[in-house]
């Protein structure tokens, strides 16, 4: 290995470090009550050194979230191909159980991506989170397959739709990482059964109040 190929290894460590103290910091802590000083203390460094590498504590969390979207990926292109034969309704809801696992699999992500409200928005980086757009594009598509195939009434609204069963695992999600459950409640079988009555209401043309244009992640 070469002196520059050693230095670039030597610099990805230290940013990995950087960003592992800092999710776990956030986490704890909360991100508005954790300062570049704090995060340089857990690791080490001087908050000077920090600084080299991120120009402020929003970059953190960017590339933290960044990091979380990419581990998320995208729940509408399912990695199993039985997926490719499920019907629409049935990929709708592997969908949304992607979505619940990496709350389990992932939770200080998540915790950052979909909890923390002190957080700065990501719309601040419009073209870094592109992808993270095309993501909600694919899902809202994939209701509307839902209603195309008449697996669901015409008067769904897609947006409205994936917000309501998004929100119903938010709150799954959370009491689970809370640790608000009682220890005779199983959370993945709450969050299947918030999944099931959420789209049999869809179902069976359950009337909606609720109205939305889009679909945010943190804007």
């Amino acid at each position: 290995m070469g002196i520059k190929e050693r230095q670039e290894r030597d610099r990805e460590a230290v940013r990995r470090s950087i960003l592992d103290a800092a999710r776990d910091l956030f986490v704890s802590e909360g991100y508005g009550n954790v300062s570049i000083r704090k995060i340089a203390e857990r690791i080490e460094y001087s908050p000077a050194a920090i600084y080299g590498y991120f120009p402020s504590k929003d970059d953190i969390f960017f590339a933290l979230a960044e990091e979380g979207f990419r581990l998320l990926g995208d729940p509408a292109h399912i990695t199993d191909p039985a997926a490719r034969t499920m019907s629409p309704l049935d990929r709708l809801r592997a969908i949304f159980r992607h979505f619940y696992r990496f709350s389990c699999d992932h939770p200080q992500y998540f915790a950052l991506m979909f909890v923390d409200h002190s957080v700065p928005r990501i719309s601040r980086e419009y073209e870094r989170f592109a992808f993270a757009r095309e993501l909600k594009t694919h899902i809202v598509a994939e209701v509307q397959q839902c209603i195309d195939a008449g697996q669901l009434p015409a008067s769904v609204v897609p947006f409205v739709a994936v917000r309501l069963l998004m929100t119903g695992l938010l709150g799954v999600a959370v009491l689970r990482l809370s640790d608000r459950l009682a220890p005779s409640e199983n959370a993945d079988a709450l969050a299947e059964d918030v999944l099931s009555v959420t789209l049999a209401g869809l179902q069976a043309g359950a009337a909606l109040t609720s109205t939305t244009t889009g679909l945010d992640c943190h804007e």
